[in-house]
């Protein structure tokens, strides 16, 4: 996971964890991405090809991604943190992948007829209910509302309700949201009646075609990506109110988002899987520029060329990522999806799951050495929330800046750093 604060207000007593990080760049993010290389050919041919791989692990992966957030975001690793590592991250992609299973139940029996088998089955008989692609967009608008939850609302204010509290309610509430907004402007009249009422699709009846209303939920994740991740809060943590501030991210971010998808419909004429599997590339860069190397060689640069050099990799590793995948997708016949299907979840879900599994929850084990509490707790709230003026980084952990500017940790850090603990 990348860093979601601004170099001008991390902890000065602190710097040495971020510069170790930095340090360890570019082997580290190589070896990163070996194993998330690794975890996406685990989920691309999953189940013995690609085709069938798309229909099953698809659905059950995109549907993990609001636990891994959890996890990753709310949770600080828990329960995995309480052991060491390498169990740490296998502890939680466990609790991740049965998870990912219940969500995918729970968002079919939303979305059309319950049936068990579904989750599991590529290829059913006529009139049988299916997961992908129908299950999706519910997925898409839960994953979204969950990011906008974490990052854009910097947690607020379900964070005051401590940990696991937190994270239990940010995953209902972001389900909640994902489907109100679904069965207000989702619609499925494209496909025939009888083909919906044959596999107990429900529809919802709203002024948006499902494919669109997943294009453009992707195309805000752009943004989210783009301004929380890569550019760690920029501009708008330079708001100090949180009012204002909270205001100005969730208008930038959806309104961008919006603005971006209209225009690619309307001025470029691209179909809505063309505009997904682009959106998403650029979702998949920004997680490897920004998290799985940690923003280098950019963050080694002043703030504002920094960002510049950011946009730069993420463009041309989006370029690189699309033409990639765009290359094999061509190579497979398809019959129910099409290239622009399985590239979309390709670099959202699968390689998206692998890459925040391995930096947010597996703290990439082995690639970066073993921090000790104090920094762990640090790193993990550096990791996961925007941290900006006047705000403490995690209860008990490092006070608001002092004067000057410099951080100054409160007595129960300066003690755990003393005794090189974490913080009570």
């Amino acid at each position: 996971m990348t860093r979601t604060t601004s170099p001008r207000l991390r902890p000065r007593h602190q710097a040495s964890p971020q510069t170790d990080r930095l340090l360890a760049q570019p082997w580290a993010g190589l070896g990163g991405l070996l194993l998330a290389t690794a975890a996406f050919f685990a989920l691309a041919l999953g189940t013995g090809s690609t085709t069938t791989s798309l229909l099953i692990l698809g659905p059950i992966s995109t549907y993990a991604l609001p636990a891994v957030a959890v996890i990753a975001f709310w949770w600080n690793d828990w329960p995995g943190a309480r052991l060491s590592r390498p169990w740490t991250g296998l502890t939680d992609t466990i609790l991740v992948a049965a998870a990912a299973v219940g969500l995918t139940l729970a968002g079919q029996a939303v979305i059309e007829r319950p049936d068990v088998r579904a989750v599991f089955e590529a290829y059913r008989g006529p009139g049988l209910p299916v997961t992908f692609p129908a299950t999706l967009p519910l997925a898409g608008a839960a994953f979204a509302a969950m990011l906008q939850l974490s990052l854009v609302c910097e947690r607020w204010p379900l964070a005051g309700l401590g940990r696991i509290k937190s994270g239990i309610a940010a995953l209902v509430l972001s389900w909640a949201i994902g489907a109100g907004a679904y069965f207000l402007l989702a619609s499925l009249s494209q496909l025939p009646a009888s083909q919906r009422a044959a596999t107990g699709l429900h529809n919802p009846g709203g002024p948006v075609a499902a494919p669109d209303f997943g294009a453009a939920l992707i195309a805000v994740g752009v943004w989210q990506a783009v301004f929380f991740l890569a550019w760690h809060g920029w501009p708008v943590s330079t708001i100090t109110r949180r009012a204002l501030r909270l205001l100005a991210g969730n208008g930038l971010v959806i309104g961008l988002g919006t603005l971006t998808y209209l225009t690619l419909r309307d001025l470029a004429h691209w179909a809505p899987d063309a505009i997904s599997a682009v959106c998403g590339c650029i979702i998949g860069a920004v997680l490897v520029v920004a998290m799985l190397f940690d923003g280098w060689p950019a963050a080694l640069l002043r703030p504002g060329p920094s960002r510049a050099l950011t946009l730069a990799l993420t463009a041309l590793t989006a370029l690189a990522l699309n033409r990639a995948l765009a290359a094999y997708a061509d190579s497979v016949h398809w019959t129910r999806a099409t290239p622009d299907d399985w590239i979309t979840t390709a670099a959202l879900s699968f390689a998206g799951a692998g890459i925040i599994l391995h930096t947010g929850i597996g703290l990439r084990w082995p690639f970066i050495p073993k921090t000790t509490g104090l920094e762990k707790k640090f790193e993990l709230a550096v990791l996961r929330q925007v941290v900006l003026p006047g705000k403490p980084v995690i209860p008990g952990g490092p006070a608001a800046p002092g004067p000057g500017g410099a951080w100054a940790p409160d007595s129960a850090c300066r003690a755990a750093s003393r005794r090189n603990s974490p913080c009570a």
